[in-house]
């Protein structure tokens, strides 16, 4: 079966959102983000493997941020609710991330390694948008 995801991540796809449909695109996403202007290191994704809602928006979101300097990042997904990932017990305390200079802050202990939101980006594409489960998540207090 083949997986789509379209995502949005810099100006120029508000236009036309960049497709994704294996765990190399996935990569190059990752990397796009991590190499990219510092007010631009987040991702919106949405699986074109779910079904719309009836006002023909998705049913669901994820988004994807990265620090290059730290290696590490954060996940936001919605469905039935927002849950953000949980990290390590040495959190930085509260951070922000950016899709297209547009400021999502994120709570306390949110952040994990690059390499599991690697993984964690894959399975959401190869599971037809389903919510990652090599992640441990956390409901957020001010969403």
């Amino acid at each position: 079966m083949r997986y789509r995801a379209e995502a949005y991540y810099r100006k120029e796809h508000a236009e036309k959102r960049p497709v994704l449909s294996t765990p190399e695109e996935v990569d190059t996403l990752i990397d796009s983000l991590l190499a990219g202007p510092a007010f631009h290191n987040m991702a919106e994704l949405h699986s074109l493997d779910r079904a719309l809602l009836p006002s023909g928006f998705p049913d669901h979101e994820l988004l994807v941020g990265v620090d290059r300097k730290l290696q590490v990042g954060v996940l936001e997904f919605m469905d039935d609710g927002n849950v953000v990932t949980l990290g390590s017990s040495e959190g930085r305390g509260e951070v922000s991330y950016f899709i297209v200079g547009n400021p999502t802050e994120f709570p306390d202990r949110s952040e994990i390694p690059i390499d599991l939101v690697r993984r964690a980006v894959k399975e959401f594409l190869v599971s037809g948008g389903q919510r990652p489960t090599c992640v441990q998540w956390q409901v957020p207090e001010f969403w």
